[in-house]
């Protein structure tokens, strides 16, 4: 059995962060690990406004002992890191344990919000931990913050922000969220290794229902990586897995909808 782990997040709602983590290796095949960094909680007095409540470093580091001492994955991904501890803990273990396929997912807003949730930590994150990364998966909000750029709204800028990124130790860089650039009529990604760039496309579904769907997409890179996958070839994987999810997408309230991972099943990607 092939072993993988995240270090993120907890959805109260189930449909982001390590919870959308697990489903995805689950569906990969894979036995899945979770250290899980904050609990994210949703008030529905308050329009679905978030709580982001931090484990502590011990409990943090005791969880990682247990995931890279104990048992040792294959490969790893991060998401919501939350705090600067969880940070450097997420480097000490990654380092230490030589996992070459992490894959980082540097996330910065909780979804509907439009401000970076704590620039000094992402600087941080940016700093450790993106020379660590076999594939980091910015959408185009985060992109702009990791490269500096005021704004991407062109492929040309999403091209630029992606040549700084990888300048920045990211051993391939996948920017999501390419159908919101102006003229695209395709859900467009690109990924870029450092000296050629690779558009991927699939079908633009007119969907609300897309909660957790950048953590499923770098859970499905991570566990492409986990089964031998190069790694384009992980990306092209997570990209169909990520879109076939997206087509059962389902209300979970008035608020947000999750996509639906199992679908994956009928198409036997995998035996």
């Amino acid at each position: 059995m092939i072993k993988i782990a995240t270090i993120a997040g907890s959805d109260a709602s189930g449909g982001a962060g390590l919870e959308a983590d697990l489903k995805t290796f689950e569906e990969y095949g894979l036995y899945g690990m979770a250290a899980v960094t904050v609990i994210a909680t949703m008030d529905p007095r308050r329009e679905w406004a978030h709580q982001v409540f931090p484990l502590e470093e011990a409990a943090l580091r005791a969880q990682l002992e247990t995931i890279f001492k104990g048992v040792g994955p294959a490969a790893a991904k991060s998401g919501m890191l939350g705090t600067f501890y969880a940070v450097e803990l997420t480097r000490e273990y990654i380092t230490a344990q030589g996992i070459k396929n992490f894959v980082l997912d540097p996330v910065m807003v909780c979804k509907g919000a439009g401000e970076a949730l704590n620039p000094e930590l992402n600087q941080a994150l940016a700093e450790k931990l993106l020379p660590l990364a076999e594939v980091i998966t910015p959408n185009l909000f985060e992109a702009a913050q990791l490269s500096g750029l005021p704004e991407i709204d062109t492929l040309e800028k999403a091209k630029e922000a992606a040549r700084i990124i990888h300048g920045k130790g990211s051993r391939n860089v996948l920017i999501k969220g390419g159908s919101k650039l102006p003229g695209q009529t395709k859900a467009l990604d690109l990924l870029f290794d450092g000296r050629d760039f690779e558009i991927l496309e699939e079908e633009l579904l007119q969907t609300s229902w897309t909660h957790g769907a950048g953590c499923t997409s770098s859970a499905a890179i991570a566990a492409g990586l986990a089964r031998g996958l190069s790694t384009p070839e992980a990306v092209r994987l997570a990209k169909k897995f990520i879109t076939q999810s997206l087509r059962g997408g389902f209300a979970l309230n008035r608020w947000v909808g999750p996509g639906n991972p199992s679908l994956w099943r009928k198409d036997r990607l995998f035996q």
